[in-house]
């Protein structure tokens, strides 16, 4: 026989249940590490520290890469980046990218420049996981088969650009976020 006292004990036993079972699977996520990085005292960078996803779509997920997406997908460049590397990514911030003169990324972006564009972006990849605590002041070659400068000090220099936020592991390799476009010379 059902009485209202037992009703009440059986859907207070569930809603416990279900809040249980609803809190224990939101946790998780919730604790999911993100690192923050503060560039010029005002905006943070965040940038999801996961090794499940790949390096694309890391940054995809990160919300401050979007012009880097676009500019990998016009250069076809995508699958490779996806691919099992291992890749180091100096990736620009839309912020970066937005720093370039007028004009210039909406010519890149034009499909008669799209060599321009894959020798620009290749600059910014290097094969192999390279960790901050492996990098050293020097030249490193990249994909693009030109070289980049590295310059360690009271920051990391890679050419023109600062690394703003290092070590974002990807399972197919690791990204560091730049403030500034790397251009080959």
């Amino acid at each position: 026989m059902i009485t209202i006292q037992n009703y009440s004990k059986k859907f207070i036993a569930r809603f416990v249940g279900v809040v249980g079972l609803t809190l224990f699977g939101i946790l998780p996520v919730q604790a999911q590490l993100y690192n923050y990085t503060l560039t010029n005292s005002t905006q943070i960078t965040q940038v999801p520290a996961t090794i499940s996803l790949d390096i694309i779509d890391t940054i995809v997920s990160a919300g401050e890469f979007t012009i880097l997406t676009q500019a990998l997908q016009a250069a076809d460049l995508v699958d490779t980046i996806k691919g099992e590397g291992p890749f180091t990514l100096f990736a620009p911030t839309d912020k970066a990218f937005s720093a370039l003169p007028p004009g210039v990324l909406s010519d890149l972006l034009k499909p008669e420049n799209k060599a321009q564009l894959v020798k620009i972006l290749t600059s910014h990849v290097v094969a192999g996981k390279v960790l901050s605590t492996d990098l050293k002041s020097g030249e490193v070659q990249t994909l693009e088969g030109n070289k980049i400068k590295i310059e360690l000090g009271t920051s990391v220099k890679v050419n023109n650009a600062t690394v703003i936020k290092a070590d974002v592991f990807a399972r197919n390799g690791v990204i560091h976020v730049i403030d500034a476009v790397i251009l080959p010379e």
